[in-house]
């Protein structure tokens, strides 16, 4: 039976170019390879691609297929009538074929295809590695922690376990902030190293402070006689308990007095803000007729018009 032209079981044209034979014996091989087509035609058709590729993919033995066919001393129907031997040591040829280059991309598996190739040798399957996931948690923490910095414990619930850890909290964050724990996410695959636990926070409201970029607010509530006359009264900061604050005489509500270097530490320079007390005048809600007596009295003898020129 005569054998099919090397070109045409290729599917190339005599003026093929090298890389276009190397990419038609890749595809054919690919589509044909018994292992990954069960067709009962497909092991012949595999033979012919790889005797075709085997001459055409030779520059010296393609001469020679173009000038005497498929009887050229050596080729696939050489002096002794012998089949051509894939791989063998019929002369040179195109090489042995690299299996990881001719599958590349697709959905083959090698280790299936050559597993008993080789006399059924053992299989060594490498093992794949890859770092574990990283993992997210949310944590609360004091509005004290957050401002000036320090250690805050949390427990993580892991393998059914409770898992006690501790987290380094930098002066001056605000929520939102992530700090990451190296190590602590989950768990690495075939060995690899596990992921990192990202600590999510959230700073707590505080009873009184609050707090605006690295500045601290307090509201200080007065009396109407303590604003108008002036006085000293106590004023709480985050750092260094109560201090006592002077209100100047006339002081309306709504005033800041600053406290200069009692605010939060910036993360960055670690520069401190400042505190200011915010003047809150409070009148009282009842008034003895003696009161109500004197506050008349009072507004004939100061009076006011703090609203003209305003609207």
């Amino acid at each position: 039976m005569a054998k099919p032209d090397f070109y045409d079981a290729l599917g190339v044209s005599k003026s093929a170019s090298a890389e276009e034979i190397r990419k038609a014996h890749k595809k054919l091989a690919r589509k044909y390879h018994p292992d990954a087509n069960k067709e009962a035609s497909a092991a012949e058709k595999f033979k012919q691609v790889q005797e075709a590729f085997d001459v055409l993919g030779d520059s010296d033995k393609r001469k020679q297929y173009d000038q005497f066919g498929t009887t050229f001393p050596g080729g696939a129907s050489g002096p002794r009538g012998q089949p051509f031997e894939w791989g063998g040591a019929g002369g040179g040829g195109a090489g042995p074929v690299d299996f990881s280059d001719l599958f590349s991309g697709g959905q083959v598996d090698l280790e299936s295809l050559l597993g008993g190739a080789f006399g059924g040798a053992k299989r060594q399957t490498k093992r794949r590695t890859r770092p574990g996931e990283n993992v997210e948690v949310e944590l609360e923490i004091p509005f004290a922690t957050a401002v000036e910095g320090g250690k805050s414990a949390f427990s993580l619930q892991r393998d059914g376990k409770t898992e006690p850890l501790t987290v380094t909290i930098p002066a001056g964050v605000d929520t939102g902030r992530v700090v990451r724990l190296s190590g602590q996410g989950g768990p690495g695959v075939g060995g690899g190293p596990p992921g990192d636990l990202h600590v999510r926070l959230r700073v707590a409201a505080h009873p009184y402070l609050r707090r605006e970029g690295n500045d601290l607010f307090v509201d200080v509530p007065v009396t109407i006689a303590e604003a108008a006359l002036g006085a000293k009264v106590e004023v709480p900061t985050l750092s260094e308990g109560l201090m006592v604050v002077t209100i100047p005489p006339g002081t309306s509500s709504g005033a800041k007095l600053r406290l200069r270097g009692k605010g939060g530490a910036d993360l960055r320079t670690k520069t401190r803000g400042d505190q200011f007390a915010v003047v809150k005048i409070v009148a009282p809600q009842k008034l003895s007729e003696k009161a109500k007596d004197l506050l008349e009295q009072f507004a004939v003898a100061a009076p006011q018009s703090p609203r003209q020129g305003l609207w």
